[in-house]
C-alpha cells in the first residue's frame, strides 16, 4: 500500500497475513501457459499508459501540529482529461501531488474530491498545456467469478510499473469476525459498511494502493486497497460510481437514517429481514419509531433479507442511495406483528470533519459531527480538540486544554465552529507584539470548565508532564537506594509519583508524575526498599480528611515545598458488588456515582457494567466487550447484577444453545449472541461472586 491505512489495521490483518504467507511458502510455482502470456501482454499493454505512479506530500495531526511527510501510490486515468483514480489513504490527505505516467514524465496534479467511506480518490493531471491521456476502460465488476485470472497493475515501493497475476478467490470479501472488534477504518468511517472487496491473489506490494485490479480482456474490475496474504480490491463499479460524481460534485452525496442494523440472530434465520440494533439519538431512524429488536423487511418497497455481514455493505449502499428529504415506507416485524414506517432520510455527514491546526494556540482541532456531538452528549456547537503541542499555549494554560476538551467561547465569542475559532484567533492577535491572554470557556466531558490561555508565538518551555486533575490520591514507587544513586539523589529517600489520579487532592496542588515526595508536614518518608511502597500510603491515612498536609518534594533536581489539601474520594469501584459468571467467562458490577459522571448517563441509568471479558471465553467469542453495560439477558430486563446472577443461574440449569443479552455501547444499542456448548462438569451456578 501507498499510505498506511492505520497501524491497527496493519496488526490486525496481520493475522491473516501470517497463516496465509505459510500456507503459500509450500506452493509450487507452476509454468505460465503460452496463451494465457499472450493474453496478459495484451491486458497489461492496453492498461499500462493509463497507469500513474502517484508521489503525495501528505499531511497529519499530532502533537498539536499539522506534520507533513511523503508517500506513494498509484492510481489510473479514466478520462481523456487526466482525472486519476486512486484510493483515499493515497491522496485524501495529500497537500501536493506528482503522478509519474507510463512515459516517465512527472506531471503536477490537483485533488478533485475523495471519499474515506469507500477509500475512493479522485485526482486530476494539470499539465503546462491541454492534451488528451490514455484511458482505462472498466469492466462490470459484478461479472468477476472465482478463479477468473486478473492483474495487479500498479507501482510497488515507488517502482517502475509492474504487473502481478493471479485468480479471483472471493468476490464477496468482508473483515473477518476473527479480527472482531477491528474493523478498517479512515477517517472515522468504516470502509468495510460499504465496500465487499474482490479478494484475489495477485501481489500488491507497498505503493500499489490504488492501482488497478485488471481481466484479461484489460479491462478495470477494481481497485486495489490492501494485501494481508491475499489481495484485496474495491469492485470496478462502485469505485467508477463514486468517482464519477467525485468528478461532477466534488464530494459524495448519501442519504442517512442513523438506522443500525446487524445480520439476523441464529434463531431468526428462517425469517427475513435485518435485525434493527438501534437508532442513534435525534435521527430520522429515531424519529420514525424504530426500536431495538424490529426486523425491517423492506424499505421503500425493496424486500431485505440479511443473513450473513456479507450481506450488510449491500443494504447500507441501498439506504445511501435513497433520496434525501423524501419519506420512504420502511415495513418492520415487531414481536410478530407487521408495521410501517414512514422515515425521511437526511444528508450523511462525514464522520470526522476536516482536521485543522491552531499555531496560535499550540493545537489541532475540528468541528463535531452530528454523531459526534451525540456521543459526547451535547449539542453540535464548538471545536473538537484532537492534538495539543507540549509546552504551548494551550497546554501551558492553568488548568491546561487537553485532547478531547471542546472550545466553547474565546473572550466575549462564541466558538461554534473551527471557521469561528480561526477567526477570533486573528482578531485577538491582531496588532499584538507577543501572545495574548484570553479568557477561554471549554468542556471537557459533562464539565463546563474556564482557563486563560496566552494565545500566539511564545518560546517553548522545556516538556513536562501534565497534572491530571480528578479525585483524591497518587500512585507511587519507592524512591529506591539504587535509584536515588543513578539520579543524583543519594542518601534521599521517598516515593516517585508514578501517576496522579483526575480531580485528586494531588491533580490540584499541582503535584506531577515525576515528583520525588521525601517528607510530610516535616517528617522524612523512611521509604528506601521495594517492600516500602505501603509506608507514605500509611503516613496519608493517618491524616485527618480535609486537612492540610505540606510536601517536601524534589522536582528536577530542585526541592520545594508544595501544601495539599486531602479530600474524600468518591465511592470507589473496588467497592461495588462484582459477578463473576465461570460457565460464559464474564464479570460485571453495579454502576456507581462515578460511572454515570463520566459516562453522562442519566441518573436514573441501570444495568450491569461488564467489567472483565476474559480471552477465549464464550463471552468474548460472542464479541461481549469490556464496558458494555448489560440491559437485558434473553429479553428479560437488568437493573443490576443480581438480575444478572439469577437469569445466568437458570441458563446454566437449563442450558439453552444460544443466549442472547441487549447491550449500551455508548450511544449504540446492540445484540450480543452467545452460543456456549455445555459442559456437565461445570458448577450449576456457573457463577462466583464477591
Amino acid at each position: 500500500m501507498g499510505r498506511s491505512l492505520n497501524q491497527r489495521a496493519m496488526n490486525a490483518v496481520a493475522i491473516l497475513a501470517a497463516g496465509l504467507a505459510t500456507a503459500g511458502a509450500f506452493a509450487q510455482a507452476e509454468p505460465v501457459p503460452a496463451e494465457l502470456k499472450t493474453a496478459v501482454a495484451q491486458a497489461s499493454a492496453s492498461v499500462i499508459p493509463a497507469l500513474v505512479r502517484i508521489h503525495v506530500v501528505e499531511v497529519d495531526y499530532r502533537g498539536g501540529r499539522e506534520i507533513k511527510s511523503e508517500a506513494t501510490g498509484s492510481g489510473v486515468i479514466f478520462t481523456p482529461d487526466g482525472h486519476v483514480i486512486t484510493n483515499h489513504h493515497v491522496a485524501g490527505r495529500a497537500a501536493h501531488i506528482t503522478c509519474t505516467l507510463a512515459d516517465r514524465r512527472k506531471i503536477d496534479a490537483e485533488p478533485v474530491g475523495t471519499d474515506p467511506l469507500t477509500d475512493i480518490s479522485v485526482i486530476k493531471l494539470a499539465p503546462p498545456t491541454a492534451e488528451s491521456f490514455p484511458v482505462a476502460h472498466f469492466g462490470d465488476s459484478d461479472a468477476v467469478r472465482v478463479g477468473d485470472p486478473v492483474l495487479a497493475m500498479g507501482s510497488p515501493l515507488a517502482l517502475s510499473q509492474s504487473v502481478t497475476l493471479g485468480i479471483v478467490s472471493n468476490t464477496q470479501l468482508v473483515m473477518p469476525d476473527v479480527l472482531w472488534p477491528f474493523t478498517l477504518e479512515l477517517e472515522g468511517e468504516n470502509v468495510g459498511s460499504m465496500v465487499r472487496w474482490i479478494g484475489h491473489d495477485a501481489r500488491i506490494g507497498p505503493g500499489s494502493s490504488g492501482g488497478p485490479l485488471v481481466n484479461l480482456e484489460g479491462e478495470v474490475v477494481g481497485i486495489n486497497e490492501m494485501y494481508f496474504g491475499l489481495g484485496a480490491a474495491i469492485p470496478g463499479d462502485l469505485a467508477l460510481s463514486v468517482a464519477q460524481e467525485l468528478v461532477i460534485s466534488g464530494k459524495i452525496a448519501r442519504a442517512w437514517l442513523g438506522l443500525e442494523v446487524q445480520p439476523l440472530l441464529k434463531s431468526q434465520q428462517e425469517e427475513g429481514g435485518v435485525l434493527v440494533s438501534g437508532t442513534i439519538p435525534d435521527s430520522p431512524a429515531e424519529r420514525a419509531g424504530f426500536q431495538p429488536g424490529d426486523l425491517l423487511i423492506s424499505l421503500a418497497g425493496h424486500p431485505i433479507h440479511v443473513r450473513h455481514p456479507e450481506e450488510l455493505p449491500g443494504l447500507n449502499q441501498s439506504i445511501a442511495d435513497l433520496n434525501v428529504g423524501e419519506e420512504v415506507d420502511a415495513v418492520v416485524l415487531r414481536h410478530g406483528a407487521r408495521q410501517t414506517l414512514r422515515v425521511r432520510p437526511q444528508e450523511r455527514e462525514a464522520a470526522q470533519p476536516r482536521e485543522s491546526e491552531f499555531p496560535e494556540w499550540g493545537m489541532t482541532g475540528r468541528d463535531l459531527s452530528f454523531v459526534q456531538a451525540k456521543e459526547m452528549r451535547r449539542a453540535k456547537s464548538g471545536v473538537f480538540v484532537t492534538t495539543v503541542r507540549p509546552g504551548g499555549p494551550c497546554g501551558e494554560a492553568k488548568p491546561p486544554i487537553a485532547p478531547g476538551d471542546v472550545i466553547a467561547a474565546v473572550g466575549e465569542e462564541t466558538i461554534a465552529t473551527s471557521a469561528d475559532l480561526a477567526l477570533a484567533t486573528e482578531h485577538l492577535i491582531a496588532g499584538a507584539d507577543g501572545p495574548v491572554p484570553i479568557l477561554v470557556l471549554f468542556d471537557r466531558g459533562p464539565e463546563h470548565r474556564m482557563t486563560v490561555v496566552e494565545v500566539g508565538t511564545s518560546p517553548l518551555p522545556r516538556p513536562a508532564a501534565e497534572a491530571r486533575k480528578a479525585w483524591l490520591g497518587v500512585r507511587v514507587q519507592v524512591l529506591t537506594r539504587e535509584l536515588a544513586k543513578q539520579l543524583g539523589l543519594e542518601g534521599r529517600t521517598g516515593v516517585r509519583i508514578t501517576q496522579v489520579l483526575p480531580e485528586s487532592a494531588a491533580a490540584h496542588a499541582g503535584l506531577q508524575v515525576g515528583d520525588f515526595i521525601v517528607g510530610l508536614d516535616g517528617d522524612d518518608i523512611p521509604a528506601s526498599r521495594p517492600q516500602h511502597v505501603d509506608v507514605f500510603r500509611t503516613m496519608i491515612r493517618r491524616c485527618p480528611i480535609s486537612s492540610q498536609v505540606e510536601l517536601a518534594v524534589i522536582r528536577d533536581g530542585t526541592d520545594t515545598t508544595l501544601m495539599v489539601e486531602l479530600r474524600q474520594s468518591p465511592q470507589a469501584e473496588r467497592e461495588m458488588a462484582r459477578y463473576r459468571d465461570e460457565s460464559f467467562e464474564f464479570t460485571v458490577r453495579d454502576i456507581t456515582v462515578n460511572d454515570r459522571f463520566l459516562r453522562q448517563w442519566p441518573s436514573h441509568q441501570q444495568g450491569a457494567l461488564v467489567e472483565v471479558v476474559s480471552e477465549g471465553g464464550w463471552a468474548a467469542l460472542g464479541h461481549l466487550g469490556v464496558g458494555d453495560l448489560i440491559l437485558e439477558v434473553d429479553g428479560r430486563d437488568v437493573r443490576s447484577i443480581g438480575d444478572v446472577e439469577r437469569r445466568m443461574s437458570e441458563i446454566a440449569l437449563e442450558k439453552p444453545e444460544v443466549v442472547v443479552f441487549r447491550v449500551q455501547r455508548g450511544i449504540h444499542s446492540l445484540f450480543v449472541e452467545l452460543e456456549p456448548k455445555w459442559m456437565e462438569e461445570l458448577s450449576p451456578s456457573g457463577a462466583a461472586r464477591q
